[in-house]
């Protein structure tokens, strides 16, 4: 994929509704979008289709601020909500549910890219645009693809990772045991991409790699407990795709008393990981705007239903104009100045009880 500069944008303006604004979104498939009106938009409908809900950000985030921002845009504008529950079967039978009901624009973060492109194909023949989220549909002709900067993911998961492994084991006496994502998801292709463009060079050797099917906790849990046994006192560093693997491999590791602790790695900032990061057992996670990203998508999905073109911010994908949102690492020493800062978390969630003391010595208070 290529590079580009994304649009420079004040990531506190990104999330100034904050938390308050997923208090205010319905969970029920068929949304209301109804609201206030920006004065010239075209009403319809638009399915917003979702890949999965083990990964706790499509429902707790992405759902509500891309239903919120669509409610702002174009108030006689009806969602349609669907999550496929990692089944692309099922995926699919939503998508022709949502045709049939009448929908104008698809926006779907495929479970499966290359399967979903029969999805995109059934769209395009009732003349029905499809918007890519987050994840590339590989097949069919999209309107528009929204996402962050993949590859770049895995490059600051890489760095970072050989940053801490320079420290805690600047010998290179150790190795790396890499938790990769789901092999049907195109941006955890490139998130390995990413990664592995730092980390075959760092002078750290890969013991061994596993891709997570479905993005799985517990498949990761279960791929590092058999690590630890067969790598015991061997590994210094664990490559963790996203914060779901992260835990899975940490529950792992505690469960068998590891030690000296490896550096882990992560990705979304979900709160678990974030509280994991205070308390010594992850390293770092990749912060990403989703509320960004989401308000991108609803922006896209109202110009598409006014006939006009979304506009991308970087060089296409494939022919398809795409928007490629900026990323950044978060560790201990940053967190109140990214996920506190632009009130994505409070120090109050972050600092519950069990992670009090971990808080007062990071500075958290």
């Amino acid at each position: 994929m290529k590079k580009s500069t994304t649009r420079a944008v004040s990531m506190a303006a990104m999330l100034a509704l904050g938390m308050g604004a997923l208090a205010a979104c319905s969970s029920d498939n068929n949304d209301s979008s109804g609201g206030s009106t920006d004065g010239g938009s075209k009403g319809g409908k638009v399915a917003l289709l979702l890949p999965e809900s083990k990964t706790a950000r499509y429902e707790a985030l992405d759902k509500p601020l891309f239903t919120a921002k669509l409610k702002e845009l174009s108030p006689d504008t009806e969602t349609l909500y669907y999550n496929a529950d990692q089944d692309k079967d099922k995926q699919l039978q939503q998508a022709e549910t949502a045709l049939t009901q009448g929908a104008d624009v698809l926006v779907l973060d495929p479970v499966d890219g290359a399967a979903a492109a029969s999805i995109v194909n059934e769209a395009n023949q009732k003349n029905v645009p499809v918007i890519s989220y987050d994840r590339l549909i590989t097949g069919g002709k999209l309107a528009y693809y929204v996402t962050f900067d993949n590859e770049q993911v895995g490059v600051e998961q890489g760095k970072a990772l050989v940053a801490a492994l320079q420290k805690s084991d600047p010998d290179k006496k150790g190795g790396i045991i890499m938790i990769n994502g789901s092999p049907t998801d195109n941006n955890a292709t490139l998130f390995k991409k990413g990664a592995h463009s730092v980390l075959d060079s760092s002078g750290y050797k890969i013991l061994a790699e596993y891709d997570t099917p479905d993005w799985s906790p517990d498949k990761a849990q279960a791929f590092m407990e058999s690590q630890v046994t067969k790598f015991s006192g061997k590994f210094t560093g664990v490559y963790a795709a996203n914060d779901g693997t992260a835990g899975g491999a940490v529950a792992a590791m505690q469960a068998a008393n590891v030690s000296p602790w490896p550096a882990v790695t992560g990705q979304d900032a979900e709160l678990p990981g974030i509280q994991r990061i205070v308390a010594g057992q992850q390293y770092m996670t990749i912060y990403k705007s989703v509320k960004q990203e989401a308000e991108n998508a609803a922006q896209a999905a109202v110009d598409l239903l006014n006939d006009k073109q979304p506009t991308g911010t970087s060089p296409d994908t494939d022919g398809v104009i795409t928007s490629l949102l900026p990323v950044q690492t978060v560790t201990v020493d940053n967190i109140k100045d990214t996920v506190v800062k632009d009130g994505v978390y409070t120090v109050d969630q972050i600092c519950t009880a069990d992670y009090a003391a971990a808080c007062t010595k990071a500075g958290l208070k």
